[in-house]
């Protein structure tokens, strides 16, 4: 009985002191870092992808080149 009040004591003392809204702001801030880390990582998919179908492309405009030559 005297374990839950106390813990119900200590929030509310964190809770007046502003510590409570720093580690809200900072599992804020840790999702965001997170997001942006999960765009990057399909930005840089979406590059590979094209920079691969560019090398394709070249590619097969070398080979055509080759057959026009001969």
């Amino acid at each position: 009985m005297i374990r839950p009040m106390l813990i119900l004591a200590g929030c509310a003392v964190l809770c007046g002191c502003g510590l409570a809204e720093t580690g809200a702001a900072a599992a804020a801030s840790g999702a965001s870092a997170a997001e942006q880390a999960k765009q990057a990582k399909e930005t840089e998919k979406q590059y590979e992808a094209k920079l691969e179908d560019a090398q394709q492309a070249a590619a097969e405009a070398r080979e055509a080149a080759e057959k026009a030559s001969e």
